[in-house]
């Protein structure tokens, strides 16, 4: 095997795995913002879920980590949509936001 192929299956691999660890991230994600809208009393719109920003940040032991900042639509009357939106770290959800205060104060979560 050739050092170009070594590489481009380490490439491949790496990209692999930012897909299957993001995809995870983002189920975690939708499940956090689903509960929380359940607790709040407000409809959770389930097709609204979407990546708005990503970038490398440190988390609380100094590693680097992927912080994404998910974006989801959610309903207090069923004919409205209030945006909210979900910060994770890693696989930590660092801060789940609702706009409308029918809905709740912000959450920061650990």
């Amino acid at each position: 095997m050739s050092w170009f192929e070594i590489i481009s299956v380490a490439i491949l691999g790496g990209l692999f795995w930012l897909w299957l660890e993001s995809t995870r991230v983002h189920e975690i994600a939708v499940e956090r913002a689903r509960s929380q809208c359940n607790v709040n009393v407000v409809q959770f719109l389930d097709g609204t879920v979407f990546l708005e920003n990503i970038k490398l940040a440190r988390d609380e032991d100094g590693r680097l980590a992927f912080k994404r900042t998910y974006a989801f639509e959610y309903s207090s009357t069923g004919n409205d949509r209030q945006p909210g939106s979900i910060i994770m770290l890693g696989q930590v959800v660092q801060l789940l936001l609702f706009s409308s205060p029918l809905a709740g104060a912000d959450i920061t979560l650990h």
